[in-house]
């Protein structure tokens, strides 16, 4: 899909006298009702909204690179906010530094920086990469129940890899999209898609599912591992997998995994980095 076919809209202009903060975060999502602001919870945006509007003396709002739901983890979420330039004397690159003194344990400001008006957090990405992680249940520990989607066992990994393959490249990924997802297009760009055995901090065994992508779905990631775990552990072939993809029906995909295994890991705002896939390139 054409980089220009993605219709975003150009990120409004700086105010006279502003200045725009990128900021980069990490957070437990079993503490919180997802990433956004909401009437019937406390999102990981209402703390950086708060704990932001203290350091400067003025109210704060961050725009998150996207939303994600309760439960699911961010190792590197990125937002920014626009700020009077004299609203407070703390450099830009001192301000995750302040902001972790007062933020709670479950999120952490990774890294402050200044940015300019042509970059905003949403609109201004060209890639965002999840992982999933999944564990069997014989093998969970007290730790990893908020933490990776638990299955009966831990199916062939080859025949996840298989699967994996299929999500590589422009699909319409309707089979895999929420009922509540309002996307104008079902159409989606996958440039990385792939299973891998990983060990947790105990030496124990997990599968971590890599996905990257310019944009996604509600609940798509969730429901791709849900239905490729599933398939697997009933043996079910590639081609199998291919048909529920190709058939654009939400009725056949699996069931959505648990929000508990899914971590936001990466955002990348490199022009550079898949140039490839728009240019027909196979890596």
């Amino acid at each position: 899909m054409a980089r220009s076919d993605w219709k975003r809209p150009a990120p409004a202009p700086l105010e006279s006298g502003c200045k725009r903060v990128k900021l980069t975060v990490s957070y437990d999502g079993s503490a919180y009702n997802g990433w956004q602001c909401q009437s019937n919870g406390v999102g990981v945006q209402d703390v950086l909204n708060e704990k932001l509007s203290a350091i400067y003396g003025t109210r704060i709002m961050v725009h998150g690179s996207g939303r994600t739901d309760r439960g699911v983890h961010a190792l590197a979420q990125v937002c920014h906010y626009d700020v009077r330039e004299d609203a407070c004397s703390i450099k830009d690159e001192k301000v995750a530094l302040a902001l972790n003194s007062l933020l709670p344990l479950t999120v952490r400001a990774i890294k402050s920086e200044s940015a300019d008006g042509s970059f905003h957090a949403r609109f201004t990405t060209m890639a965002r990469e999840y992982r999933y992680f999944v564990k069997a249940k014989n093998d969970a520990l007290p730790f990893d129940y908020n933490y990776v989607g638990l299955y009966s066992r831990l199916p062939d990994i080859g025949l996840l890899n298989s699967y994996a393959s299929v999500l590589a490249g422009t699909h319409d990924f309707t089979t895999f999209a929420s009922s509540r997802d309002q996307s104008v297009s079902r159409m989606r760009d996958i440039y990385e898609s792939y299973w891998s055995a990983v060990h947790d901090r105990f030496g124990n065994l997990l599968y971590c599912y890599t996905v990257t992508g310019n944009a996604f779905l509600y609940h798509q990631v969730r429901s791709m591992v849900g239905t490729m775990m599933g398939l697997a552990l009933r043996g079910g072939s590639c081609e199998a997998f291919s048909a529920l993809l190709e058939a654009k029906d939400r009725m056949l995909a699996g069931t959505t995994a648990p929000s508990s295994g899914l971590y936001l890991s990466r955002i990348s705002y490199d022009e550079d980095e898949y140039r490839w896939f728009e240019e027909g390139g196979i890596r």
